[in-house]
């Protein structure tokens, strides 16, 4: 993918700038740190974490913690949980950035308005064979614009930082709310009630939450995690008598954590050569086309373990597409805690819709006569997360650039973007992403040509859209190949991407962040 090569220029002064103090910032700072770098991190908001640091209280790790871990900051012992909770999790976050002294790099309070790229325009971008002219982090010509506000001080004029390359670590899930459009005269300006989305949930502290939904018909809209810990606190708090409504248009797989468990045992490499993959030679091809039968032999048994232990047939709450190709979409989520027991205790109703609108006193849903009245209605709906990408940017051309998820994307020169495509293992795939963009900036290496990564990708859009459709999104593409995806990394670092001792467990072992360690 890439080829070595030597650098003899300074580091320290090349300008780093890395917007976001959440997990992904926190690790392209500590990296590039170690390759003799000094970045500084803008922060919006008065701390780090990002999404951690305002999350409502119930929220818990979907992912086991040996699995959500830095490979250079193992857990503490007091933290016996396998999948600790908001408050576990952002002690963590801030014993690593105080460890590898991160802070002293982080501007809070200071929200990145725009970047401007000040060395290219269309014409030349496009004239390119290699990216930024020269397949390197930097080149002389290679600077942006970084317009800073400080949020403490919003009436005075912002400042403008200079910089060589720019890392964007804001996420997906924050900042741009996803609000459903409706209709003139049939959206929340007709509701006597109250409608936020969960974000604004999110950032209210415990007892002000409790405050807010406490005896109050509250109906929350959505299916993903974020709804169903809304949904289960509220219930929680108000019980059966006032039950809180959960609304969704699709059913989609939620399992325990039993099952999560399971699942991450079994993402090794053997699982992976089940799975066909871009540009496979034969020997693979064969083995995937072998091995399918126990792929699929795997998500039945998954769906009749769910079924079992659930009650999805009596509450009509069976999705209509398979556990794998959910998987494969990045949308599997882990049930609260007695969920169900509040569904049959009456204390959260489910409800599913193919469409609703508001009216003065609740919901109209479908076509149904009688209103659902309700007090508060939560939109636990989304983020506008492209969008919200595309917007930094202050040029027309790079706004409008397709694929802005990527790590690298080939049109934009001297930027990258860590922390935006999903995995089973978010700080897992980040951080390596990390590692290699630390090596990319030291000049351990330099990309290929502009037209062999556009068709790359074309290649692997082409192989993931086989398994998850019509739900296919670009930023999970390498959600059920991430060791292959590593392994590609680790060869770009130039060390070896064979991690374990022995044969068996190089197979049939999972790989965890700690096999990754010291690179």
């Amino acid at each position: 993918m890439s080829s070595s090569m030597s650098s003899c220029e300074p580091k320290m002064e090349k300008k780093i700038a890395i917007v976001g103090a959440g997990i992904s910032g926190l690790l392209a700072c500590k990296h590039t740190m170690e390759k003799g770098f000094n970045p500084v991190v803008f922060e919006a908001r008065n701390g780090i974490g990002g999404v951690w640091s305002s999350t409502i209280d119930s929220t818990k790790l979907q992912t086991p913690k040996n699995y959500y871990q830095f490979s250079d900051l193992s857990w503490p012992l007091s933290v016996k949980e396998t999948f600790p909770d908001q408050s576990q999790v952002m002690d963590y976050i801030k014993s690593y950035a105080l460890r590898f002294g991160i802070f002293t790099q982080i501007e809070f309070n200071s929200k990145v308005v725009s970047i401007k790229n000040l060395s290219t325009n269309e014409d030349e971008v496009c004239s390119w064979e290699l990216w930024s002219g020269t397949g390197k982090a930097f080149s002389p010509k290679g600077k942006w614009n970084v317009v800073v506000q400080d949020v403490l001080h919003p009436l005075e004029a912002p400042k403008v930082y200079q910089v060589d390359f720019v890392i964007l670590c804001i996420g997906k899930f924050s900042d741009l709310p996803k609000i459903p459009h409706f209709e003139q005269r049939k959206g929340p300006e007709v509701f006597r009630g109250k409608v936020i989305h969960s974000m604004d949930y999110a950032a209210m502290n415990k007892i002000e939450a409790v405050e807010f939904i406490k005896d109050k018909r509250v109906t929350v809209v959505g299916f993903q995690k974020s709804a169903l810990d809304i949904a289960a606190q509220v219930s929680k708090t108000n019980g059966v008598r006032h039950p809180c409504t959960l609304l969704f248009r699709r059913v989609q797989w939620s399992g325990s954590e039993n099952l999560v468990r399971l699942t991450f045992r079994n993402l090794n490499r053997f699982s992976e050569l089940m799975i066909h993959k871009p540009q496979e030679g034969l020997v693979l091809w064969l083995l995937a086309f072998l091995l399918s039968p126990l792929r699929w032999i795997f998500t039945k048994l998954i769906e009749c373990y769910l079924r079992w232990i659930y009650p999805l047939k009596k509450y009509n709450m069976i999705p209509d597409h398979t556990f794998l190709k959910q998987i494969y979409s990045c949308m599997f989520t882990v049930l609260p805690d007695c969920f169900y027991e509040r569904v049959e205790d009456g204390s959260l109703i489910l409800k599913r819709s193919r469409k609703f609108c508001f009216c003065t006193t609740g919901l109209i849903i479908d076509d149904e006569v009688d209103p659902l009245e309700t007090d508060i209605v939560i939109f636990a709906t989304g983020y506008k997360s492209d969008e919200k990408i595309s917007n930094i940017f202050a040029l027309n051309y790079f706004k409008a650039t397709g694929g802005l998820g990527e790590c690298i994307h080939p049109r934009i020169p001297h930027l990258a973007i860590i922390g935006y495509s999903e995995s089973p293992a978010t700080l897992f795939t980040t951080e390596l992403r990390s590692k290699w963009l630390a090596h990319f900036l030291a000049g351990k290496f330099k990309l290929p040509v502009i037209k062999e990564m556009e068709e790359d990708a074309k290649r692997w859009e082409k192989c993931m859209r086989k398994y998850s459709r019509e739900n296919y999104k670009r930023a999970c593409v390498s959600v059920m190949l991430q060791i292959y995806c590593n392994d590609q990394l680790c060869r770009d670092m130039g060390c070896n991407h064979m991690r374990k001792k022995w044969f068996l467990s190089e197979i049939f072992s999972p790989y965890q962040p700690a096999d990754y360690a010291n690179i």
